[in-house]
């Protein structure tokens, strides 16, 4: 196989797990080729690629460095904006775990504390009591899990998970 065809191969691949998973799929495309770029890529460059347009390229650009998937790079003397994705793997899962726990998580553990509170003493309000609970119980103990994980820099968590994986 040709690097051409591989790296096509490559970036629609990474764009249809990210949809299966919830994600935009030209972001994940995006996001594909410049984990595989030697060098940082401008929009321009992005939208010759990927031959998508600038709104579709600067929104899921922005959509990236909001996930701090990647950077921004300043080169001197050209007024163009250039990216590049983080290169460490194990770094990339962090963020994206961070960003999902922020983004899924913790949106459910508010909203189920607000519900828990519900007042109904029918059996059918004391049994969404219980299983709003129950709820609220399990994702408060996973958000707190997921915040030790994070927390710890050079991770025990991550590095057994890195020799599983290797």
């Amino acid at each position: 196989m040709e690097l051409q065809e591989a790296k096509e191969k490559y970036i629609q691949t990474w764009g249809t797990l990210a949809s299966q998973w919830g994600t935009n799929r030209t972001m994940a495309q995006i996001h594909a080729l410049l984990l595989i770029s030697p060098k940082a890529l401008s929009t321009e460059e992005i939208m010759d690629e990927l031959k998508i347009s600038r709104g579709n390229a600067n929104t899921n650009i922005r959509a990236l460095l909001d996930w701090d998937l990647i950077t921004k790079e300043l080169v001197p003397g050209d007024r163009k904006e250039y990216f590049k994705a983080e290169k460490d793997i194990l770094e990339m899962f962090k963020r994206i775990v961070k960003e999902r726990k922020k983004r899924e998580l913790e949106s459910i553990v508010s909203i189920m504390n607000e519900l828990k509170e519900v007042n109904d003493s029918t059996n059918e309000g004391k049994e969404f009591k219980k299983v709003i609970g129950e709820i609220y119980k399990v994702t408060k103990k996973s958000n707190r899990i997921i915040n030790s994980i994070l927390k710890l820099e050079n991770s025990w968590f991550f590095d057994k998970i890195s020799k599983l994986l290797n």
